[in-house]
């Protein structure tokens, strides 16, 4: 997920929801699904949403984290604790905590992809060679 916005568009105060789309490889569907989450909030001028700075760096964040493998209730907890008012101390902690089992949960299902990937491997091998022993076998035969 990379942001493909312009100087223009990224010091704009707000964005339209196809801007939004746009910038971040996102769908207006997942937009208001993030907002009725409570993860996102537009400003709301009848039917249109104009999303602020802090909606993008929020959607960002968002994104970075789903990347990461961090549930929606995850990332909308440590998103909430930036307003405790200690420098983000907390949420800083948080997330690394949060970060590092992710990290140890990746590096797990590595491992194991590794040794299923090794097993797959050893079992194709095995079929060419009961192949290799048939091909032989007929050619004998002819």
């Amino acid at each position: 997920m990379f942001m493909k916005m312009t100087g223009d568009l990224m010091d704009a105060e707000t964005m339209t929801i196809r801007e939004m789309c746009d910038a971040f490889d996102v769908t207006p569907r997942t937009l208001r699904f993030y907002e009725s989450k409570e993860l996102l909030f537009p400003i709301r001028e009848g039917q249109k949403r104009l999303f602020t700075k802090r909606d993008r760096a929020r959607l960002k964040l968002i994104l970075r984290g789903k990347r990461f493998g961090f549930s929606l209730e995850e990332i909308r907890q440590l998103l909430e604790l930036y307003y405790l008012g200690d420098q983000q101390e907390t949420q800083l902690t948080r997330t690394l905590e949060v970060a590092s089992e992710r990290l140890d949960d990746l590096v797990r299902r590595r491992e194991e992809l590794d040794e299923a990937i090794g097993e797959m491997k050893q079992q194709m091998g095995l079929v060419e060679d009961m192949l290799d022993d048939i091909a032989s076998k007929r050619q004998q035969r002819a």
